[in-house]
């Protein structure tokens, strides 16, 4: 068995974290808009949604990626 800090896989950084987490604030503002059916404000969610990985990528780039210099994986 492989030791889960020398291999932290994808997707556990503050990048990546940081990107589902507009992704899913964007999905719930485009859904609450949906159901009130209030078109512009689903368009803004769907905007926040395709901001999410843009933001994500800008994060990584800043050293907070898996990989980067100031990303240190917490044991569990």
């Amino acid at each position: 068995m492989s030791n889960p800090l020398a291999d932290p896989g994808h997707g556990h950084s503050p990048a990546a974290w940081t990107t589902v987490l507009i992704m899913l604030v964007g999905l719930a503002i485009g859904t609450v808009a949906l159901f009130l059916g209030s078109w512009p404000v689903v368009a803004a969610g769907a905007v926040v949604v395709v901001l999410g990985p843009i933001i994500g990528w800008i994060v990584s780039k800043a050293g907070y990626g898996v990989n980067g210099p100031k990303y240190s994986p917490k044991a569990h």
